[in-house]
């Protein structure tokens, strides 16, 4: 959990007046592959303002999960691994983006409960802009 902490007081640094708001911490197995180790998980509900680059904001993310850890989160053969820390950009208001660096909302969302438990704790009523449903919507579909 410090390491979480870091990454939240980071978040929050780049961002001086934001408001940020933290989920509880959410504790499940790994998502995509076998581990022995459960992963624990929050949500950080960010504002920024209007016009927010994306992909710059996703880069900061980055930028700040490589400064407070070097382990990769996937391994050689691009399969998922055991990390200390993995900082995703999971949406950005109702913004619908792909391109090759980037997918929002996050593609996979609706289907992991430790991205819908923190995210309908956070903003029960975001709707997803492509599934027309609301985060505690997506959650009782799990």
């Amino acid at each position: 959990m410090a390491l979480i902490g870091q990454a939240v007081a980071a978040i929050a640094s780049h961002h001086p007046g934001a408001s940020v708001r933290v989920s509880d911490p959410f504790v499940s197995p790994p998502w995509g592959f076998e581990s022995e180790h459960d992963f624990t998980n929050v949500g950080v509900a960010l504002e920024v303002p209007d016009g927010t680059d994306p992909q710059a904001l996703m880069d900061e993310l980055l930028c700040i999960q490589g400064k407070l850890s070097a382990m990769p989160h996937r391994n050689p053969d691009g399969t998922y691994r055991d990390r200390e820390l993995d900082i995703d950009l999971i949406a950005l208001g109702e913004m619908v983006l792909d391109t090759p660096r980037l997918t929002l909302p996050h593609p996979r969302m609706h289907l992991r409960p430790f991205v819908l438990v923190p995210l309908a704790q956070l903003a029960p009523s975001w709707g997803h802009p492509l599934l027309h449903l609301t985060a505690a919507e997506l959650l009782d579909t799990i």
